[in-house]
């Protein structure tokens, strides 16, 4: 069975997919859009993408490109740490502290900033699309007195050294990856879930004054715990926004759909994107 996922080889995403779903053959794609429309084509079945940062926030071509382009439910999800290391090549690795230049994605890059400044404050940057990126360039020039940001799975794909662990600025940093398929389904993964989550979409009515309240009352009188609400453009015109509402438990059979109900009476347009279990991965999992 093939899993797709946002590559190239070595990138967060991947190490993701290799710590979930070490059984099955992963298949790098080279945009969020490609990845998806790979299991909307039947090319894949699975498909994982990055969705959300601690640090940057959510990845607004995901969230996007789900609810205009491809809609494809969401059947799980992967919360994974991120963790950003000094990769040189071998031949390098006793003299890194003399590196001329450092290549890497720019959140990679500005998530290692005291690093860089305390230690290698004379180096300049190369912004490349993707860490796994930097690595392969890193690779590719031996001669090249230069480094790469990145993980692990990075430096174990190219052949790099780690000159230097954990060189990222916060400790906290995860990464939130769903997974996508084209219909809802049970998920082949051998480990527990730890939890559950229900995601919707809630367009407003217009020109309602106090809408956004009453929305967040039919959660709010139900007890329902939501772990994250996020507006978007709707794209139809300044000031139309739709709403990406998280909740903190399985779709069951009387609070969320009587919480839909309830939206709906209000006028509002809800679309269930997914209601699936997330899986978080240890640092001790990641290659």
């Amino acid at each position: 069975m093939k899993i797709g996922y946002l590559g190239p080889m070595g990138t967060f995403t991947h190490a993701a997919v290799e710590a979930v779903f070490p059984h099955m053959e992963s298949v790098p794609y080279h945009t969020i859009p490609q990845c998806m429309d790979a299991v909307r084509d039947g090319d894949v079945p699975f498909a994982v993408v990055p969705l959300e940062n601690a640090l940057e926030g959510s990845v607004n071509l995901t969230i996007d490109y789900l609810i205009h382009e491809c809609n494809l439910p969401i059947v799980g999800e992967i919360i994974a740490p991120i963790e950003q290391h000094l990769l040189v090549h071998p031949s390098h690795l006793d003299d890194w502290k003399h590196i001329k230049c450092i290549y890497s994605h720019s959140h990679a890059i500005a998530q290692c900033h005291k690093f860089l400044h305390r230690h290698l404050k004379h180096a300049t940057y190369e912004y490349v699309t993707s860490t796994s990126a930097a690595a392969k360039y890193v690779s590719e020039h031996p001669k090249e007195n230069i480094a790469a940001i990145g993980n692990r799975l990075a430096a174990k794909q190219y052949g790099l050294a780690i000159a230097k662990e954990n060189i990222h600025d916060y400790d906290y940093n995860h990464t939130r990856f769903i997974v996508l398929h084209r219909e809802r389904c049970t998920l082949p993964v051998g480990e527990k879930e730890d939890g559950f989550k229900t995601t919707l979409m809630v367009m407003l009515p217009k020109d309602q004054a106090g809408a956004l309240h009453q929305v967040l009352s039919a959660f709010a009188w139900r007890k329902l715990n939501l772990t994250k609400i996020e507006s978007r453009p709707a794209k139809t015109g300044l000031g139309n926004y739709f709403f990406i509402i998280d909740i903190d438990q399985k779709m069951d059979d009387v609070l969320i759909p009587g919480a839909i109900a309830e939206l709906e009476a209000l006028g509002c347009t809800v679309q269930l994107l997914g209601s699936y279990p997330y899986y978080t991965v240890k640092k001790t999992s990641l290659v």
